[in-house]
Formats: structure tokens, sequence, C-alpha cells
């Protein structure tokens, strides 16, 4: 073994050379190519069995990194429309499909088999990543929430949407139904966009309704904000399907920011001023009560007496909860919490039991409360919109079809102008399945996101779906299957026939998901879509210009 000595100009060069090697661009240069190799060869040998799992199925390689980000270029209506061209080249039939967004793996389902597999999971409820573009918005909304909080909201929100609640919100959705059509004679004749009036309406419908407050109080325009809905809508889904817009630090440095920060903060004010006025509610209700606890009225007593008798009854099964021949949205053989029996004393419309459950120890803060009041402020009022906006303009396409709708609601109605109730909304069998067609042909939501914690094996194919990455339920797609609906792109409300549903498979119809993060507001959307529908309909004959084969369909979020 051998030591040297090494003076200072030794030890001088040595420093000197070690400094100008940083310093020398093209020795970083040679430094910097291996340290980006060795990377990548790490990153791909860690993710080995993702890329075996994903070279089983069809669809876009992609280039390394970047992935298949090249094809969704343009604005969203381009995007919608490649999509669908890249789902019958690579999933036909139902078979599973794949393309990279950057490095990450996108896998395409839309098979009801393989639907089944994911939605009828208690395992497989994680939302995917691309939902975190909703975070600045929805926060800790149910929406977009996973695990253990997702289970805990879903527990203490499902009740507020039981069919026995949406009873009571009848009389609401007609005097704004109403309003809508006064609101629109102010067109006359001329040729409008409808979903503009129907945005306003279901916002409108919304605020009196699930959070229990009056335009008086919320003073919010229901147009102005739908319209910042959609704007933000678009915004988030551009970083969904735009590479250099996922970074948070990339994304704050376009002209996109400001726009999503000025409408956010718009949007943001409607959860304060309606949280406050319901917290004020509950106080002063509460105070008052307290008062009178000691002093029952013979009133209180014998109501009581009956909520008990109620109760009695419904152990006994002599109480019907639910509405047979009546679907709500899905398949009829589908079952949720939302059919459940939940007792007497949980009814209460959704703000009201959220700010009770936080005030009697419920793990809820005021800014849980406010990040569910504007998840199903969205959620609520944009995809109702879409969903009756497509059926007005089916109307206006068909009148063979309007003219069957009308006459059923003339059986109903006969010359009366009488407001619609809930009993009659039981009657509108013709009109639920053309509102279920128009679902079938424009689901509000075209596919949802799910992330799989393990390895799923699917029933329609020897595939298995790798772990962590993002698996699309294509809806749009399964509802125009042609082995499953005949003539899948003609509006046929035969299709939802008695004796056609009983012979498809459960998962070929869901327009509102399904399964355990199935969609809360399905039935408050369809009987709201009744009502609202029915009373535009006993008011106008609708016409349109634009055959449907001519329809420009988007897809920022929501159908458009």
């Amino acid at each position: 073994m051998k030591f040297q000595y090494m003076g200072k100009a030794d030890m001088a060069k040595t420093s000197l050379s070690s400094s100008s090697l940083f310093s020398n661009p093209d020795a970083f240069f040679y430094l910097l190519i291996p340290t980006i190799i060795l990377w990548f060869v790490y990153f791909r040998m860690s993710r080995k069995r993702l890329y075996e799992l994903a070279a089983q199925f069809q669809g876009l390689e992609g280039y390394p990194l970047v992935g298949s980000i090249h094809e969704f270029v343009g604005d969203p209506m381009k995007i919608f429309q490649k999509m669908w061209k890249l789902s019958h080249k690579y999933t036909k039939n139902g078979s599973p499909g794949k393309l990279w967004i950057g490095h990450r793996l996108i896998i395409f389902l839309s098979h009801p088999k393989d639907i089944e597999v994911i939605y009828g999971s208690q395992t497989h409820i994680y939302k995917s990543p691309e939902y975190g573009f909703f975070n600045s918005w929805l926060r800790s909304g149910i929406l977009i929430n996973n695990g253990e909080k997702w289970r805990a909201l879903r527990k203490l929100i499902a009740p507020s949407f039981h069919l026995n609640v949406l009873r009571s919100f009848v009389d609401h959705f007609y005097k704004h139904s109403l309003s809508v059509v006064h609101k629109m004679k102010e067109e006359g004749s001329k040729e409008f966009d409808v979903h503009h009036y129907m945005g306003a309406c279901t916002t409108e419908i919304l605020l009196e309704t699930a959070m229990g407050v009056d335009k008086k109080t919320h003073q919010v325009n229901g147009f102005e904000y739908a319209s910042a809905v959609m704007k933000l809508c678009e915004i988030l889904h551009l970083r969904q399907v735009k590479l250099w817009l996922r970074p948070d630090s990339a994304f704050k440095l376009t002209s996109y920011a400001s726009e999503h920060n000025r409408l956010l903060k718009y949007i943001d004010e409607l959860p304060q001023k309606v949280m406050k006025k319901k917290k004020a509610d509950f106080l002063k209700k509460k105070q008052t009560t307290t008062e009178k606890c000691n002093t029952k009225s013979e009133e209180v007593k014998e109501a009581e007496r009956g909520a008990q008798r109620l109760d009695a009854k419904r152990n006994k099964g002599e109480v019907t909860e639910t509405v047979e021949g009546v679907s709500y949205g899905q398949s009829a053989g589908l079952k949720d919490d939302l059919d459940d029996d939940i007792g007497e004393k949980k009814r209460q419309p959704f703000l009201e039991s959220l700010i009770e459950n936080a005030a009697n120890g419920a793990n809820l803060t005021d800014e849980d409360i406010r990040d569910q009041i504007n998840t199903i402020m969205f959620a609520g009022h944009d995809t109702t919109a879409a969903g009756s906006s497509f059926f007005l303009c089916m109307m206006g396409v068909r009148p063979d079809i309007q003219e069957k709708v009308v006459e059923e609601l003339e059986q109903i109605f006969g010359d009366s102008d009488r407001p619609c109730t809930f009993e009659d909304t039981l009657e509108m069998k013709y009109m639920e399945r053309c509102i279920m067609e128009t679902l079938r042909l424009y689901p509000p939501v075209p596919m949802t996101g799910r992330e799989p914690q393990e390895e799923i094996k699917l029933k329609s194919t020897d595939l298995t779906v790798p772990a962590k990455c993002t698996v699309l339920i294509g809806i749009f797609k399964l509802h125009r299957d042609p082995s499953i609906y005949p003539n899948p792109d003609e509006f046929n409300p035969d299709n939802f026939l008695p004796d056609k549903t009983s012979n498809r498979h459960y998962y070929a119809f869901v327009p509102f998901g399904a399964g355990p993060r199935g969609c809360l507001g399905r039935k408050f959307a369809m009987l709201q879509l009744k009502v609202l529908l029915s009373t535009v309909l006993r008011n106008y004959k609708i016409y349109s210009d634009v055959p449907q084969k001519d329809w420009k369909l988007q897809a920022d979020i929501i159908l458009k």
C-alpha cells in the first residue's frame, strides 16, 4: 500500500479540475446523458409488471415519457371526436383498449361484464388521479374523496336523497319549471340554445330543495353560476388531456390559471352565503326547541305516537318504501343505498342534515360542508341541465316521438293546467322511456375513471388490468354497442320496454354509474327531469332545424 503526498499546488490543480468539469458545458452534458438513461432504465424496471400487462392490450403505444398526448390537440369537441374514433378502432365489440397520457397508462373498458367488476366492487372505489384537478374546487367533496372519509360522507348524505325526502320537492320542481317556461317566452319563435335556460333552472331548484334557501337569501344569478361552472369545467378538462398543463408549476404560468382563479372565487361565494344562512336557521331552531322541550303539546305527543305506529308498520312490512315499475335511472335489477330503509328521523334535506350532524358530533368541519355544497351544486345542476337539453333537442328532431309524449301527458292532465304532482310522475311511463333513451345516447358523464389498488382480472377476456393505472369506464361507448342495442345510434324509447330491459345485462345501462359509488342524485335527477320536461311540453311544441347526425358533441367533463 502506497500513499503519495500532495502539496498545496497539486491540491489546487485537482480542485480546479473538478470545478472546471462542471463549468464546462460539454463535460456536464456527457454526465447528464448517462444519468438520464440510468434514471429511465430504473423507472422502466420499477414498472416492469405494469408494462408486461399493458402489452397485452390493443391500443396506442405512444412515445416514451409523452405517450399519445399528440393525438389530443385542439378544442374539447375535436378531442371528443378523436376519442370516439380511437374507440372504434381499438375497442370493437366491447373489447378493452389502452393509451398513454405521458407515462400514465389508461385502460378503456366498455363491456358490461368488465364494468360490473369495477362498479360492483367494494374494493375498486378509488377515483383516478385525473380527478385531482378538481381539488382546488371540490376539495374534500364526496365526488373525488376516497377511502374511509368517502364512506363516512356517503353514509351521512345518502338519506337526504331517499325517495320519501324527494316527494316533498315536487312542488318546488314545478314552480321553477313554470318559471323557466315563462322566461323562454321572451325568445318568441326564434331558435335559441335551451341549455342556458336548463342550467339556470336546475341551479335554482337545487338551491331551494337540497340547500333549503330561496333566491332572496342566496342572491345568486342561476344563469351566471351555471356559466361559470361550465367555463371552469372546460379549463379542468384541458388539464386532464394536455400534458403540459398537468404540472401545477406550468399551469400557473398560463392565462388559464388566472381565469381558473377568477371563476373559482365567484363559485365559492355561493356555499359561503348558503351555509351562513342555514347555520343561523339551525341555531335559531335549536334555541326555540330548547325553550319548549319541557312543555310538549298534545300535537307533538300525537306526532311522536304516529311516527312510532308508522315504524311498527314498516317493521311488519306493511309500508312500501319504493315505487314498483319506476327505474329512476338504472337497471331494475340493481339496488344501492338510495333504496335502503333509512327510518323516519333521518329524512332531512341535504344541507340541513349535514349541519345537524356536525352539531351532534359528526366529523364535519365548515370546510367539509362547503366542499359538499360545491360538489352537489356541480354534479346536481350540470348533469341534469345536459340531460334535459338533449331530451328537448330529441323532441325537436323526432316530432313523432314528441307527439306520443304529449298524448300521454294529455291523458294524465287533460285540459287542466294544474301543477304536476308526485303521483303524476308515476304515470309518465312513455316519457320515462324517452328520458332513459336520451341518457343512453347522451349520458351526461360519458366516462368515469378509477384507479385500482390491485390487479384486476376481467370477465369478458383473459386480460388482467395492472394496479395503479387509470381505468376509464366508457359509458358513451357502452350505450352504443350494437350487440346490446340494435341500431344503437337511433333514438328508440322501446329499448326500455320491460321485456327488453329484463334480457339485458344489469350494467349495460349506467348513465348515473352504479354500485357503491353510484350517483347519489339519481332519483332526484329523474324526478326533476319528469316534472321539468312535462311542464315544458305542456306549454310548448319543440322544433329543431339541425338533424341529429349533424350535432357537434363535446365532453369537457359533462357531455354537451
